[in-house]
């Protein structure tokens, strides 16, 4: 029929569709693609055939007319374009000719111009030096006139302006310090020089004169000076005088900056750079200045190297007896002035300097003399203490610290200090009473039970570091700090070979001391792990580290971060000694109770009457030596050891009793009904008890003891379902049954947490009565 034909034809037209070839031309793709859209299979569409072909021919018309535009456009744009180059190359010939003509006129001009721009520089040349000569004898009359005004002021007797006047010619000779004119710059200095010391020597003639008449220097103490009990009648005149000549010599003080070069010790001592003294200070000075002078160089009766604390204490009175003077009448000067000086601190400053230059001479004489050298030592750390605390000295100005830092001293200091410190060690070790507490009748002192020698050994290391904290730089610091590290590890290697003497008592008093020495140690190290000061050396070691890369990353780190200090390595030394010594302790009572309990090893829990059978529970007999030796050590250690040290033996050592029980007891026998209630009774009401002082459940120290007695002692029905409960989990681990109850489920609910399946399955094989189930 025509339908079938139809639908064969159209079969016909899906099979033959055209594929899009990606190699070729796409037009036979498009094609068939538009008339499978305008079309498709519905023939009755082919009425549109003539709209469409209508439509196709009008975009065929369009297409064609842009196509003639453009090319028609395309040409007349190539036109244009090529007419624009030529235009742009006409205009560029003729600017390279310009340019060419250009060039040419400037040569010519240059030439011509050439012997007046000769002429013009040597004028200009000539100009400049002109300018110079007349600027140098600018400065020349403008210090002239200055130097006359000076003279014009002193000869009317106005010091003030005088010294304001010097004052700013100093600042003119400072200004002119990068001028390479010498012979101004000389004549410059000299003239400053010329009349600072006219009036340097007037104004110092006239101060010493007032101070004269306020008895300066008080040699004695506040309340006996003069001027302090009765002012004479012209006091305020007297001070008046002292606050004017105060002021013009402090104008001085950049000329005598200039034209003085203060004295200063070596470079070796690594002094930090501070300004001169001001000028009135100076010379309120110098009588005390001579006084020391005289008194302690030379061949005086009063200089003798065996006693520095003559003139460290003589400083230390000249610094209080003025004190109150300085703050009370110099400080108002100053304030006045608009100077940022302390007065007591510059006067303290200037005298601090005569002991420096004082111990510079005297050290290289004591070097190899240790007990003058300590001694020295000892009296200068005691005058620094008291100049700090009591007097307000400043750590950024130089100090005694700064002599005894220099490289010769201070290792000499090192080794006189270790010296020293290992006598006081090999004292406190021979004494008798070494390893007893100083506290011991005091109870509430005498928690950590520390032997006297251990706390005369970190008295000893925490006044080291109040000898050393004072040093003005880290590293000297750090030096101080690994001597301590050194004395740490040498006294733990003496109470090492002390504890080896001991070791066959390793229960007794002095066993017990050591092990106290050793634990308080560590605690005070860790203690001091946490002060600021010794975090501050952890920092300054760690740069140093850091700089010579010493360490590694891991441990940059961890000091970077605080977790790790400076004591860790002597800390760890010690835990593991600490450790050592109570593993011995517990040990050896183990032993002991592992031989008292070889009676109740042997116990006959197979026949014991059932709890039922007897009117009371009580202890076994063969029980009675092991507690009796647990509870005897136990007391004996808890008097002789500290609450810490105690607290780890007593865990320690219930472990092992907990294991030792379990294993050669409980697991070693089988238990009728009435021997695994005797063995609950025993364990419950005996042995947990005697550990009751230490905690509030001891029986969580003995979990296998513990719990092996639940499963010894279940009834018959509980212990029958556990057992299968058991099996079935066994079974379980090869055929998936996901729906069965859990084995540790079962032994949580009945409080077992601790032991194994395992192990609860062969404790439950231990139990002598199961009822006969047919299996």
């Amino acid at each position: 029929s025509i339908a079938e034909k139809e639908n064969m034809a159209t079969a016909a037209v899906k099979k033959k569709e055209v594929t899009r070839d990606l190699d070729h031309c796409d037009i036979p793709y498009y094609v068939s693609e538009f008339v499978e859209r305008e079309v498709g299979n519905d023939y009755d569409s082919l009425r549109k055939l003539d709209n469409l072909i209508d439509k196709l021919s009008e975009n065929k018309k369009q297409l064609e007319e842009q196509v003639l535009t453009v090319s028609s456009e395309v040409p007349k744009r190539i036109q244009n374009a090529l007419k624009n180059a030529e235009d742009s190359k006409k205009s560029l010939s003729r600017l390279l000719e310009e340019e060419t003509l250009l060039s040419e006129s400037i040569n010519s001009h240059l030439l011509k111009a050439q012997p007046w721009m000769e002429d013009l520089d040597t004028l200009i040349s000539q100009v400049e030096e002109i300018e110079r000569h007349l600027s140098y004898l600018k400065w020349i009359s403008r210090i002239e006139e200055l130097s006359d005004s000076i003279q014009q002021y002193l000869m009317t007797n106005n010091v003030p302006e005088a010294a304001s006047t010097l004052a700013f010619m100093a600042e003119l000779d400072i200004k002119l310090q990068e001028s390479s004119c010498s012979h101004l710059l000389a004549f410059v200095r000299s003239t400053v020089k010329f009349w600072h010391k006219i009036l340097k020597d007037k104004l110092s003639s006239d101060f010493e004169e007032v101070l004269t008449q306020l008895h300066w220097p008080f040699v004695g103490p506040p309340q006996s000076q003069a001027f302090g009990l009765a002012a004479p009648a012209n006091a305020s005149d007297v001070y008046s005088s002292l606050e004017m000549l105060f002021c013009q010599l402090l104008k001085l003080q950049t000329s005598d900056e200039l034209l003085t070069k203060p004295k200063q010790l070596p470079e070796k001592y690594s002094l930090p750079p501070l300004p001169p003294i001001i000028l009135p200070i100076q010379i309120m000075l110098n009588p005390l200045q001579k006084r020391f002078k005289y008194h302690f160089t030379g061949n005086k009766q009063t200089n003798v190297l065996n006693k520095p604390e003559w003139y460290l204490t003589q400083v230390l009175m000249w610094i209080g007896n003025h004190a109150k003077f300085l703050d009370d009448k110099i400080q108002p000067i100053l304030d006045k002035a608009g100077s940022s000086v302390n007065a007591r601190l510059e006067f303290s400053r200037a005298l601090v300097m005569l002991i420096l230059e004082k111990l510079a001479a005297d050290i290289p004489c004591l070097l190899y003399d240790d007990t003058l050298f300590s001694h020295l030592v000892d009296e200068v750390l005691l005058f620094e203490r008291e100049l700090y605390s009591v007097h307000g000295y400043l750590s950024s100005f130089p100090s005694c610290m700064h002599i005894l830092s220099e490289e010769s001293s201070f290792q000499r200091w090192l080794a006189v200090e270790k010296k020293f410190a290992l006598q006081k060690m090999d004292s406190m070790l021979s004494s008798e009473a070494a390893w007893i507490s100083q506290y011991k009748d005091i109870t509430d002192v005498d928690e950590m039970k520390v032997p006297d020698c251990a706390e005369t050994f970190m008295t000893l290391l925490l006044v080291i570091t109040d000898r050393y904290k004072n040093l003005p730089t880290a590293s000297r610091k750090l030096q101080f700090l690994g001597l301590q590290k050194e004395l740490v590890d040498d006294f733990r290697i003496r109470l090492t070979q002390v504890m080896k003497e001991e070791t066959r008592a390793s229960l007794g008093f002095r066993y017990c001391a050591i092990l106290n020495a050793v634990n308080y140690i560590a605690t005070v190290l860790a203690d001091w792990a946490d002060n600021v000061f010794f975090l501050q050396l952890q920092q300054a070691e760690l740069e140093v580290r850091a700089e010579s890369n010493a360490v590694s990353k891991l441990q940059l780190g961890q000091l970077a971060s605080m977790e790790s200090s400076v004591f860790d390595e002597m800390i760890n030394l010690l835990e593991r000694l600490k450790h050592d010594m109570l593993t011995r302790q517990v040990d050896h009572v183990f032993r002991e109770v592992r031989d008292a309990a070889k009676l109740y090893k042997k116990e006959r829990w197979l026949s014991l009457p059932s709890q039922a059978e007897q009117a009371v529970m009580s202890l076994s007999s063969t029980a009675c030596p092991m507690l009796l030796t647990l509870r005897d050590r136990l007391l004996q250690l808890e008097q002789q050891l500290c609450h810490s040290l105690f607290k780890i033996f007593w865990q320690m050592l219930a472990e092992k009793v907990d294991v030792y029980i379990y294993q050669e007891i409980i697991m070693a026998n089988h238990f009728n009904e009435g021997g695994a209630a005797q063995l609950q009774f025993d364990m419950s009401r005996n042995l947990f008890p005697l550990f009751s002082h230490y905690c509030k459940r001891p029986e969580n120290y003995f979990k296998h003891i513990k719990e092996a007695c639940i499963i010894l002692n279940l009834n018959i029905g509980s212990a029958l379902l556990l057992k299968d409960v058991l099996e079935s989990a066994s079974e379980n681990d090869t055929t998936l049954q996901p729906n069965q109850p859990s084995a540790t489920a079962a032994l949580n609910e009945l409080g077992v947490y601790k032991l194994a399946q395992k192990d609860v399955e062969i404790l439950l094989s231990l139990r002598a009565s199961w009822p006969n189930t047919g299996r």
